[in-house]
């Protein structure tokens, strides 16, 4: 989470020369390299499981789709809205096969909380939220896909190509918002401290605790990732809230450990269990039973 957090505030450096466009174009290319010098995919591996090009493809269009809008609605609205907004993706999955009227009450403190962020204070422009709201929907469909990347392929090699592919689907924005911008030396050092910080050690670590723990609890998890976007926003960028969107991060924080709560709590009904009469081989008869059944002891030897 800091990671992601600390790339985030970090990139606007460089979005006068290259834009958010241009910043996510490198920064997948830069990940998807290291990625793959490190974990070094094979195409036979791809190739020998079932469903693993699909899987892969769908994870990088996700992760294209969700860096593209999340970094364009920093340029937008603070960091710490734009990871409140996003994590709204997770918490979603947190939430999601809830079936008690009880499991309503953190959706209804979520809601508030993204009032409180976006009705006070500091002023928030429509097309952040809405890139915003996007992020949190890619976000919310990559724990997904890359819960199933994980089970389906060993190590990184499939968030390798992942990265790989939202490299290649981003470079069409990049290139025609940057043009030889990406070439300039600050542009590719910022880029590469980006793609470190926030894509190859953040996501590696994700891709891990998704293989030991399901995505409602990575979801929840999460939950501290407005307040640490928050953080980063006023400390590197200078970006102030009114106390009262503090609260609706707070709020939406709570929330998510509110689900979790609620549904790691709840109790299954026991099963009434039919015991099966004790079946007894034929001349192993306890001699007492065979007394009150009046049946004969099986002679001795």
């Amino acid at each position: 989470m800091c990671g992601i957090q600390f790339g985030a505030a970090f990139a606007p450096r460089v979005y006068p020369q290259v834009g958010a466009a241009g910043v996510v174009f490198l920064r997948l290319l830069f990940a998807g390299v290291l990625l793959c010098l490190w974990w070094r995919p094979r195409r036979e591996t791809l190739s020998s499981v079932k469903g693993a090009r699909g899987t892969v493809i769908c994870a990088g269009t996700l992760l294209a789709g969700h860096h593209l809008a999340f970094y364009d609605a920093v340029s937008h609205i603070p960091l710490g809205a734009v990871a409140t907004i996003e994590f709204l993706g997770p918490f979603a999955i947190a939430l999601a096969g809830s079936r008690r009227a009880v499991d309503a009450l953190p959706a209804c403190l979520a809601a508030g909380g993204v009032l409180l962020l976006s009705g006070g204070g500091v002023p928030l422009a429509p097309r952040g939220l809405v890139l915003a709201a996007v992020a949190a929907c890619c976000w919310a469909g990559y724990i997904l896909v890359s819960a199933r990347l994980a089970r389906s392929l060993s190590g990184g090699q499939g968030l390798a190509l992942a990265m790989l592919w939202a490299a290649l689907l981003s470079a069409p924005y990049g290139v025609a918002r940057a043009g030889n911008a990406l070439l300039d030396p600050r542009v590719l050092w910022v880029a590469a401290v980006v793609a470190t910080a926030s894509s190859v050690l953040p996501y590696s670590l994700n891709l891990e605790a998704l293989r030991r723990i399901p995505p409602r609890v990575f979801g929840v998890l999460t939950s501290l990732e407005p307040a640490a976007g928050a953080l980063f926003g006023l400390v590197i960028l200078g970006q102030r809230l009114a106390w009262t969107q503090w609260l609706g991060i707070a709020a939406v924080a709570f929330a998510s450990v509110t689900a979790t709560a609620l549904g790691t709590g709840e109790r299954r009904r026991p099963r009434s269990v039919r015991r099966r009469p004790r079946f007894t081989p034929l001349g192993t008869e306890d001699r007492s039973v065979c007394a009150v059944g009046a049946i004969s002891p099986p002679p001795s030897a």
